[in-house]
């Protein structure tokens, strides 16, 4: 562990976790954070070292300039503190990275190490894979927990998923053998148009960590982002008959999958979101931002530069995409040695620098109900948000 400050004392802290790569379909997870760290000005207090965890034949570093000078970006995670301001503050401690390439448990003790010493009282991870879900409905978002009582009190589903993991699945079952709650939020992109980013999948998310640790989460241009990203994959989708046809069937399949939820906790639970919407929440500060407190953790931190680009257009979907998509289909298929594993949805990302697949995560909750069409066969009951 690389220590680059200290913390002050936290207050009733969350970890919210997310990592880019195999749990990180679209981007959507590791983007949420990231707009977490943005909106309430995260400070960078420790970051894990690079060579411990990460393959850089895979996960290759990256050369910039800054002032003329050229420096050298690792790969690696990074933990940072934002203080959520208002009537009763909170902290949160924002943990965002790449999927580990190799020591895992290793990787999960210093990721709980910080847990402890920090004081935090729950951990929430989240993720991100490909499902059969149409792209014209509300994303599907499963809460899961491998804690029974924390299943209860929170109204979440108890995992039963049992398979191949990603780091979500690791980190979480170390919280829970640790004693630390744990939730993860998955959240289900459509196959067909799986390449990041999807500012619709990250809005859900954020919607549904909303909902979970009861904080106002200023979403800045995410919302009109979401509307841009669904307006031009109609677009694209009208554009060919095939893949229309099939995003109808997939509406069809979801919407009657759907039908006992069109009323009661469905409508109450959005109902009460546009509520703290509207009457603003403990964290709304002027203009729909978090209200600053003033106080400063640390030093500023440099770092690589880089703006926030408006999402671009979706590929245009190939296809033959349906007819390779079945509701049955495993979010990752096609592993084969010496490469990441693979997935049935086309235009996944390639690695910027050495030609690595980001490929749709296998580390899905189980399903409740095989017959729900909604999102991949082991997902587990998705909550609209």
């Amino acid at each position: 562990m690389i220590e680059l400050e200290g913390v002050p004392e936290l207050i009733d802290p969350v970890m919210v976790a997310a990592f880019e790569g195999w749990n990180d379909a679209g981007d959507a997870a590791s983007t949420a954070v990231a707009h977490l760290d943005r909106e309430w000005k995260g400070e960078v207090f420790a970051a894990l070292d690079a060579e411990d965890y990460y393959d850089f034949q895979v996960n290759r570093p990256t050369v910039w300039l800054d002032g003329g000078v050229r420096k050298i970006t690792w790969p690696t995670t990074r933990l940072s503190v934002v203080r959520v301001g208002g009537e009763k503050p909170r902290d949160l401690v924002l943990v965002r990275g790449i999927e580990p390439s190799m020591r895992w448990r290793s990787f999960c003790n210093e990721l709980l190490g910080f847990a402890h010493e920090l004081g935090v009282e729950l951990v929430v991870i989240m993720g991100a894979l490909l499902g059969d879900t149409p792209h014209t409905r509300p994303v599907p978002v499963s809460g899961v927990t491998s804690d029974a009582d924390l299943a209860r009190t929170m109204d979440l589903e108890e995992t039963k998923y049992e398979g191949p993991t990603g780091i979500v699945g690791i980190l979480q079952e170390a919280c829970t053998h640790a004693g630390v709650p744990a939730v993860s939020l998955w959240a289900a992109v459509p196959h067909y148009v799986s390449q990041p980013p999807n500012p619709k999948a990250t809005l859900a998310l954020l919607n549904r960590l909303e909902d979970l640790i009861g904080l106002r989460i200023p979403l800045g241009e995410l919302a009109e982002d979401a509307r841009a990203w669904q307006l031009g994959v109609d677009q694209l989708a009208a554009e060919d008959s095939e893949v229309a046809e099939y995003v109808q069937t997939l509406e069809e399949a979801r919407d009657t999958a759907e039908l006992p939820e069109a009323s009661g906790e469905a409508i109450a639970r959005e109902f009460e979101r546009y509520l703290r919407r509207r009457d603003g929440g403990p964290s709304a500060g002027p203009g729909g931002h978090a209200t600053e407190s003033g106080e400063s953790y640390l030093r500023d931190t440099p770092g690589a530069p880089g703006g926030r680009a408006r999402p671009p257009m979706p590929p245009r979907p190939e296809s033959d995409a349906p007819r390779n998509a079945g509701s049955d289909a495993e979010p990752a298929k096609g592993t084969e040695t010496g490469g990441a594993p693979g997935s049935a949805a086309r235009g996944g990302a390639a690695d910027a620098e050495g030609g690595a697949g980001r490929p749709a995560p296998a580390e899905p909750p189980e399903s409740s109900d095989p017959s729900d069409s909604s999102g991949p066969s082991d997902a587990p009951g998705s909550t609209e948000d």
